[in-house]
């Protein structure tokens, strides 16, 4: 069994405003059979941190276009992206790129 793990998960760009404002949560993820990865983390996400309009995070089991991940100030592209296996203190930064004024309007992108 994986044991719990702590990271600081941030959002940012106006992607924040989908997480009531708050910008930097430091969570502890519990332990569970599997290891974390960022495909765990984004369901863990969804269902306890993001508080409106997940269609503006969320598409399919990833994060939507238009919103960089960094984990560990590294793109998370080069790291395995959905299959990244989250480490304890990893920090993991998600920014809209579309600079939230279209979260904030409203708008569906």
């Amino acid at each position: 069994m994986a044991a719990p793990l702590s990271v600081e998960v941030e959002f940012g760009g106006g992607a924040e405003l989908l997480f009531d404002g708050v910008k930097k949560h430091q969570v502890t993820l519990p332990g569970q059979e599997e290891p974390w990865d960022i495909r765990n983390l984004l369901v863990w996400i969804k269902k306890n941190l993001l508080k409106e309009r997940p269609e503006l995070f969320i598409q399919g089991d990833s994060v939507r276009p238009g919103i960089l991940v960094l984990i560990n100030d590294a793109d998370w592209e080069l790291l395995g992206e959905l299959d990244y296996q989250l480490q304890d203190q990893d920090s993991i930064l998600f920014i809209s790129t579309l600079h939230g004024s279209r979260i904030g309007a409203g708008s569906t992108w």
